[in-house]
């Protein structure tokens, strides 16, 4: 897909705030620092249209990135920060439960988990959430460029059995590094859209 003219929408924390345009939405759901933003770049192939951080537990509201107006990539914040009050951490549970239980425009959710780890209580607990929202979604094994690339396959392969053992959800490896899983993501995200 040749990408025009993405931009930055709105952060929003209640559905008053949510776009009103009706396009489909790709949903990006991961821990804080998996590189949600840095797939939103690489997607689109700008360098800084997503805010980057070294920081994690950045992101605290939903981000719209309106492509193109085809499309809306919605970066949800990260879980498992935890310099994250309590406070803070249920206010960000409860906007994101919200927005995932009551947007109807809502397409796919991409669930970014780190290649090199195995999936943490936070990212089962993940798992099992959008299992129950019964929307479609893809496992992404992302950072895939902090492997060796012959080792990207059997660690995608691995990530899917613990997270996924009936092996039923596409899991792709991707690395906003290499660029070289893109394509077929695009692919994926067009048949939603």
């Amino acid at each position: 897909m040749i990408i025009k003219n993405p931009k930055f929408e709105i952060s929003a924390v209640s559905p008053k705030q949510y776009p009103k345009a009706g396009l489909p939405e790709i949903v990006l759901v991961g821990k804080s620092n998996v590189g949600k933003s840095s797939f939103i770049n690489t997607m689109i192939n700008r360098k800084k249209l997503a805010r980057t951080s070294s920081e994690p537990g950045k992101t605290r509201q939903i981000n719209f990135y309106n492509i193109d107006d085809k499309f809306y990539f919605v970066d949800l914040p990260g879980y498992g920060y935890s310099k994250m009050s309590k406070k803070e951490q249920a206010q960000v549970g409860k906007f994101i439960e919200e927005y995932l239980f009551n947007r109807n425009e809502i397409s796919l959710i991409i669930f970014l988990v780190d290649i090199r780890h195995s999936p943490s209580e936070n990212d089962k607990l993940m798992y099992n959430y959008i299992i129950s929202s019964n929307i479609p979604f893809i496992i992404l094994a992302n950072k895939a460029d902090k492997i060796a690339i012959t080792k990207v396959d059997s660690a995608t392969k691995n990530l899917q059995k613990e997270l996924n053992p009936i092996g039923d959800i596409p899991t792709y490896p991707f690395s906003s590094e290499r660029k070289i899983y893109s394509e077929k993501l695009w692919d994926l995200i067009e048949s939603h859209i």
